[in-house]
């Protein structure tokens, strides 16, 4: 006897799941995003501050995805490290597009003041302070 499921006492789906069409993948690859790539033109640590040089009614829309993304972000001052959190980057991309961003004055990149190569002591008190509570 057939069911509204199948043959009587049969638990199984009359007919095999059908995989779903996948979405075409928005993934751009890293590489492409630097243009191949992978040392930025400055230096600078991944906890230097970076702040948006451009106003809020200036017309980024000619700009690429990723740099929009970076000047919407440093509207308000954040660290190289944050903004590539953010963004969901490697690092390294990010150094990379705003080292570009830095030279074409897009962006300020203010760097930490460090004493003949000695590390900041509050700077490391602070992240230790921050590790403890995770």
């Amino acid at each position: 006897m057939v069911t509204g499921q199948g043959w009587a006492g049969d638990s199984t789906p009359p007919h095999p799941a059908v995989p779903r069409p996948q979405k075409p993948s928005s993934l751009v690859r890293p590489y492409a995003v630097t243009g191949g790539r992978t040392a930025p033109r400055m230096k600078f640590a991944m906890e230097a501050l970076v702040s948006s040089m451009t106003s809020e009614y200036q017309d980024i829309s000619l700009l690429s995805p990723e740099y929009q993304a970076i000047i919407q972000l440093t509207r308000n001052v954040r660290s190289v490290a944050e903004i590539s959190a953010l963004l969901r980057q490697p690092l390294g991309v990010v150094r990379v597009l705003i080292a570009d961003m830095a030279s074409e004055g897009l962006i300020r990149v203010h760097q930490p003041a460090l004493d003949a190569g000695k590390p900041d002591l509050n700077l490391l008190e602070r992240v230790l302070s921050g590790l403890r509570r995770l």
